[in-house]
């Protein structure tokens, strides 16, 4: 009777240990599935994050890049009226034709009216890249933004000084048409001072540009590296 007692204590103590063994088990799997849940719908939500901030970091520089490409395209338009205005400038004082500094005052008022386009195209793309700012730690970034906005201040400097020097120069011409000459030499005096002004700014202008032009910016790994 005792060994019969002792038989089923015995096998009663195994299938004990065994249901434990199963319980425990079941338990640390549901532990590690609710641990992989976690861990999926945080890296799930990371990777949310990060494709929104790359999105949104691409869609501004992007937009900013497309601003400063319409001002740069605009200040070359505005470049040919000017150029024109100052030839029809000097072929009017080398042959005394009074209607080719009407042609100078045509071209300037037409520079002048891009050249505002411009300057205003080249503000309009520093808050783009600012705001692409926000959306990247990136140091390779971070560093290119920085120079696509000191070329945007450098464009919107380099831009007013040749309005300024547009302006001026159809004052020459318009006073030299109204027999003014002495207004026109105070006007040509400030033109020329501009000239220089401008001519002291443009170098760092195109240093940027060719900066910019160079700079391989998306690099096919995103990640720091």
């Amino acid at each position: 009777m005792v060994r019969l007692f002792d038989r089923n204590m015995f096998i009663m103590l195994i299938a004990i240990m065994v249901g434990i063994v199963i319980i425990t088990y079941f338990i640390a799997d549901i532990q590690r599935r609710t641990q992989i849940d976690t861990l999926t719908v945080e890296h799930a939500t990371q990777i949310v994050d990060i494709t929104n901030k790359n999105q949104n970091f691409t869609d501004h520089f992007l937009q900013g890049s497309l601003t400063m490409d319409a001002a740069r395209e605009q200040r070359e338009i505005s470049n040919y009226y000017f150029d024109f205005g100052l030839f029809w400038y000097q072929t009017a004082l080398q042959q005394d034709n009074e209607t080719y500094l009407g042609y100078c005052v045509m071209n300037c008022s037409q520079a002048m009216d891009n050249y505002l386009i411009s300057y205003e195209k080249f503000e309009e793309s520093k808050p783009y890249f600012l705001d692409a700012l926000t959306f990247t730690d990136i140091e390779k970034y971070i560093e290119i933004i920085g120079y696509y906005l000191k070329f945007a201040e450098a464009g919107m400097n380099i831009t007013l000084l040749r309005y300024d020097a547009s302006k001026y120069l159809m004052y020459v011409a318009q006073n030299l048409s109204l027999g003014n000459t002495e207004n026109a030499s105070a006007m040509l005096s400030l033109f020329n001072e501009t000239v220089v002004l401008y001519q002291g700014q443009v170098g760092a202008y195109d240093e940027l540009k060719g900066q910019i032009d160079e700079y391989t910016f998306f690099d096919p790994i995103r990640e720091p590296h």
